[in-house]
Parts: structure tokens; C-alpha cells; sequence
């Protein structure tokens, strides 16, 4: 099957071939016709499979003829919204729009939180056929009054799991009440829990659910492995791993943000290239440290889950769970950022003890055990690297001494006595290296204090040095 096999338009079909694209993946083959049919839909498949192509291509097909040069935003209203829960997703959303429609004059644009809202209200109030958009964002703009949604015609959810989890929820609800109800919704994820289904199922309206895959399955592509270590230990097997086997570009997962920055730190300091990436950073680090990563500059970028809905890397060979995520269905979202595009992939986990529950339920959601691996020349409960021990420069002499026989005639020396320590005396002749062991009378004396009628005598400090005493009687 080809592309033209799918009744796309000729601008469509121009488009997708400069990208080198010939045959639809499974799921672009089965949701590109029902989305033309005008159907709601529910698409699940592995990550890395083209999904976004799936709803993007049928999508501009159905506003196509809506597509026109006029500069007035009256002739552009927002008649397509994507909400997805991640800048990094909506981005590449975006770009995939761009890419896509760029035989079409329609207007598309991207809002999210992290940057100014300045231009965003600029490129809304010129008018937008397509608005990509994380929920937050979108809803500071329609507080501004700077977008109207009343003519919006086809909603998409990506990752449509997470945008009604995770507290998304409400947001969600609160925009679905500002566009029309008689409306297209088209809902794709890679991960499909049975509350979520049931919780989409009151958002749309017959839905079609289309699987090309078993469902919450990883890519095929990707080898699974597992090093059980201590938690101790989980660093420097790490930094071993990098250097053993010469990764150029790791993706590393761990569940708090704190613990990305500090990770990233240690790998500096063990000599290798890490950046984190994180929400708590603003838009312009997020995006310098993702470019430093696909440009090669940086060999570990250390992320939290975040980073798993969005990052779309081509030939990215390894992802790292530096910590098993609590979800089993993150786990899947997170290795989907390797064996993409039919491109091979390494999954690899540190399990320490305590996450062993956590593996367990990964490997209940997979429905097969994963290998466990045993490092090469480490050792597992110091943490360190096993290398070859180097001589000192005086050791070798030092150690062929020891080993060398003792002639017979050479007597045996005596047993060294241990030496004195010299006395130490002050200028009257008192000698400090003797415990001090006062006389009778001076221990009589310090042992009780002599009786004295009246008052005691107290010292009191002299303004000009010593210590004066007041005898009265």
C-alpha cells in the first residue's frame, strides 16, 4: 500500500514524498481513512510508529478547503486545536504540521508555557487555521481573550492518556466547554489504561478504537536489559556503562527533578558530558541542552518523564532507567524514544532491591521477563571499576626486597627497643612528659578547700592584668 493509495490530496502526497516517506506505517494506514470519514477516534500504537503523521496528514486534508493567502485573521479562525501535555511535544507537533501542510496555505502556530506570551498573542491575533497548544497556556490566552475557539471543528489529544491523567483533567473539561460540541475528536497515545478508555469514552461520540499492536506494547525493535545493583552503586555503573561500551548518545530517566541536576554534576565530574532537562528550567535551557544532545555535544541528557513525551530523536541507540518509574505504562513511553522509524534500541534498567516491585509490574505489563546482565570488570558492591593495579615508582623495589631471602650468616638482629621520649622541662625544671602528680599536702589542699569564716574569697579580674584577692575577716 502507498500513500496515494489513501485518497490523500496531491499537495499531501508531494509532501510526504520529499520526507523519503513511500508506504504508511500500520496505524497512518488504518486511521488516515477512518479520520477522512469524519469518525471519532481512539489510536493506539507503539511509539516511534508514526502516529502523528496519522492524524496530521487526514487533518489538513479535511481543512484543505479552507486554505487561502488572504491576510485577514477574520479568513483564518481556529478551526483545528492539538493539546498535548508537553512543550517538547508540542513542538514537534508543530513541526511535523509545518512539514506536512506546506503545499497548503493554511496558518498554524504553537503556544506553551515557559516563554513570553508576547508573540504567541501576536501570531493568535493575525488569525490561525491549526493551534498547537498545552492546556495551561492555552487557557492564560483565552483569559486574555487573545483566541476564540468557537469555530474549532476537530480536537486532538495527543498522548491522550496523560492529557486525562496526571491532573490534566480539568483543564481538559474547562476547554472542551469553550468549543463547539458538534466536533471531530481524535484521541492517539501509545498507552491505553482501561479507566482512561472508560473516561474517553464519555468524551467522544461512538469512537472507533484502532490497535495495531497489543496494547501498552513497547516498539519490537528495542533489546531490554536489567543490571541489579545497589542503590550506592548505581552511579558509578553508570558512568562504566558509558565508558565501557563508548555511548556517544544516552538518554537517562529518573523520577525528581533535584536528582537530575545532581546526577548530570556527578557525570561532569566523572569526565562526561551530561545536561538535564527538566520542567523547572526554563524554555530556552530546555531546548539548548536537547540541541547540545542531537548535535553530539552532549553525550548523557539526564531527564524526567517529562522528556518521554516529547523528545523525538533520530537513531537514538540507548535510553538509561537510572529509577524504575512508578507507572509500568511510563516505562513504556520512555524506551519509545529508542527503536524508532525501524531503527534497533537498548533499554537499559539499574534495578536496585527496593524497586524490584516496580520491575515486576513492567514485566506483568510486557507479559515476559526481562534478561538481567551481569557488567563487565565491575564490582557491584564497592561501585567501582575493576582496572588493573599500577605500581608506585618505589613499589616494585620495595616488594622484591621483602621477597628476597635473608643470607644465613647475616645474624638476626635484636628487637629494636622503642624510643624514649625526651623529657620536656620548663625553665623552673618542671618536666610536662610526666603525668602531673601533686604532693600530699597539695592534693590535701585541692581535695578540700580550706574553711574560711565569713564570706569566701572570690576572684575577681583586675582591670590591668592577674587576678586580685580581697581577704576580709
Amino acid at each position: 500500500m502507498s500513500f496515494a493509495d489513501l485518497n490523500l490530496i496531491p499537495e499531501l502526497q508531494r509532501a510526504v514524498a520529499d520526507e523519503g516517506y513511500t508506504e504508511p506505517t500500520p496505524i497512518q494506514a488504518k486511521a488516515i481513512p477512518a479520520v477522512l470519514e469524519r469518525r471519532d477516534i481512539m489510536g493506539c500504537a507503539q511509539t516511534g510508529t508514526g502516529k502523528t503523521a496519522g492524524f496530521t496528514l487526514p487533518m489538513l486534508q479535511l481543512l484543505a478547503p479552507y486554505a487561502n493567502s488572504s491576510p485577514s485573521p477574520a479568513r483564518h479562525p481556529v478551526r483545528t486545536l492539538i493539546l498535548t501535555p508537553t512543550r517538547e511535544l508540542a513542538a514537534q507537533v508543530s513541526d511535523s504540521v509545518r512539514t506536512y501542510g506546506k503545499h497548503l496555505k493554511l496558518r498554524s502556530t504553537v503556544v506553551y508555557g515557559g516563554v513570553d506570551m508576547t508573540p504567541q498573542t501576536k501570531a493568535l491575533r493575525e488569525g490561525v487555521d491549526i493551534l498547537i497548544a498545552t492546556p495551561g497556556r492555552l487557557l492564560d490566552h483565552v483569559q486574555q481573550k487573545s483566541v476564540s475557539l468557537g469555530q474549532v471543528e476537530i480536537l486532538i489529544l495527543d498522548e491522550a492518556d496523560r492529557m486525562l491523567d496526571m491532573g490534566f483533567l480539568p483543564d481538559i473539561r474547562r476547554i472542551m466547554a469553550l468549543i463547539p460540541t458538534q466536533r471531530q475528536s481524535l484521541l492517539f497515545s501509545a498507552t491505553f489504561s482501561e479507566d482512561i478508555k472508560k473516561l474517553a469514552n464519555q468524551l467522544l461520540r461512538n469512537p472507533l478504537l484502532i490497535e495495531v499492536a497489543r496494547r501498552n506494547a513497547p516498539a519490537d525493535l528495542v533489546e531490554h536489559q536489567v543490571y541489579e545493583t545497589p542503590a550506592a552503586s548505581k552511579r558509578a555503573l553508570l558512568a562504566h556503562l558509558i565508558r565501557s561500551r563508548e555511548m556517544k548518545q544516552v538518554l537517562v530517566f529518573l523520577r525528581m527533578k533535584k536528582d537530575c541536576n545532581k546526577l548530570a554534576r556527578e557525570l561532569e565530574r566523572d569526565g562526561i558530558n551530561a545536561a538535564a532537562i527538566h520542567s523547572d528550567r526554563t524554555q530556552a535551557e530546555r531546548e539548548l541542552a536537547l540541541a547540545d544532545f542531537k548535535d553530539g555535544r552532549t553525550t548523557a541528557l539526564v531527564a524526567t518523564d517529562i522528556a518521554a513525551r516529547g523528545i523525538d530523536i533520530a537513531e537514538l541507540p540507548f535510553v538509561i532507567n537510572y529509577e524504575l518509574p512508578y507507572t509500568p505504562e511510563d516505562y513504556v513511553h520512555r524506551i519509545g524514544r529508542t527503536g524508532r522509524a525501524g531503527l534497533p534500541g537498548e533499554a537499559i534498567s539499574l534495578v536496585s532491591p527496593d524497586e524490584e516491585r516496580l520491575l515486576i509490574e513492567i514485566e506483568k505489563l510486557l507479559k515476559r521477563p526481562i534478561p538481567r546482565k551481569t557488567p563487565d570488570n565491575f564490582d557491584l558492591d564497592r561501585g567501582r571499576e575493576q582496572r588493573p593495579r599500577r605500581e608506585t615508582r618505589n613499589e616494585a623495589p620495595r616488594r622484591e626486597a621483602q621477597a628476597a631471602p635473608r643470607p644465613a650468616s647475616q645474624p638476626h638482629a635484636p628487637p629494636r627497643a622503642p624510643a624514649q621520649a625526651k623529657p620536656q622541662r620548663a625553665g623552673d625544671g618542671f618536666d610536662f612528659s610526666k603525668p602531673y602528680q601533686p604532693s600530699t599536702a597539695a592534693g590535701a589542699a585541692m581535695q578540700k578547700p580550706p574553711a574560711i569564716r565569713g564570706r569566701t574569697h572570690r576572684p575577681a579580674a583586675a582591670l590591668l592584668g592577674g587576678l586580685a584577692f580581697k581577704d576580709k575577716k
